[in-house]
């Protein structure tokens, strides 16, 4: 049986009153707050009856576990990572799709950010390991300001097999790594692809690694080596949209 989360943040909340408010089980409010923007988002709560408390700053620390909650929480409804035979579905539903694949990332704020870039891409899905990944956290949702609700989170149990059925299925997969076979820009992203990155520090593992049909680079001009895994997801994602749109 699912349990419901808080959500915190005034974009993260207003996001999803915006996308899937029947999500939403109540609103906590700090006491004594009063401005247009927090009384914009009690307005677009209003129609559908969510129950809005006043609550003061301490317990809604307390019930966040942060003290960076802008003074709005939201009960929501869990959302459950989805499974292999609904990545089947994503699919068969989606012509020539653009998918990520995050092999292993544990940080909430990373895996939030990369939804968001997946969401603005127009990624069909981004996959991960079960037993390897961070799943929908608050964090993640205060993060993802919504898309966490908008973008299909898939968890394997065998990321390895699914790269191969992915293959199988026609999607050319291409894993950012430094040992590469060219550099992002010399790459085709274009057709039935996704794009595999690595974990916070680590990069793709082996076996990840090795199911790829190709592997890019980033080009690094300056004296940093790596890029954090949300900023380099974005560099991609959006290289592989700017070749699809232009072809």
């Amino acid at each position: 049986m699912s349990k419901p989360q808080w959500v915190f943040g005034l974009h993260a909340v207003q996001a999803i009153l915006d996308s899937q408010p029947e999500q939403v089980l109540s609103i906590y409010c700090l006491k004594g707050r009063q401005d247009q923007r927090l009384q914009q988002l009690l307005d677009a709560a209003a129609p559908y009856g969510i129950s809005v408390q006043q609550a003061n700053r301490k317990t809604l620390d307390d019930k966040a576990g942060s003290t960076q909650h802008q003074g709005v929480l939201a009960m929501v409804k869990e959302i459950k990572p989805k499974n292999e035979n609904d990545l089947d579905r994503i699919l068969d539903a989606t012509e020539s799709p653009l998918l990520l694949i995050l092999d292993g990332v544990t940080d909430p704020h990373n895996l939030g950010a990369c939804l968001r870039n997946a969401d603005a891409a127009g990624v069909a899905a981004v996959i991960v390991p079960k037993d390897k990944s961070v799943g929908i956290t608050p964090t993640v949702r205060k993060v993802a300001v919504g898309a966490a609700e908008s973008v299909p989170l898939v968890a394997v149990t065998n990321l390895a097999r699914t790269m191969r059925q992915l293959q199988d299925k026609g999607v050319w997969i291409v894993g950012a790594a430094g040992e590469a076979d060219c550099d992002l820009y010399q790459a085709d992203l274009k057709g039935p692809l996704a794009i595999a990155m690595g974990a916070e520090g680590k990069g793709l593992r082996r076996l990840s690694r090795e199911s790829c049909d190709t592997l890019v680079s980033i080009p690094m001009l300056g004296q940093v080596s790596s890029l954090n895994v949300s900023v380099a997801t974005g560099v991609c994602l959006f290289e592989a949209l700017r070749q699809r749109r232009a072809g």
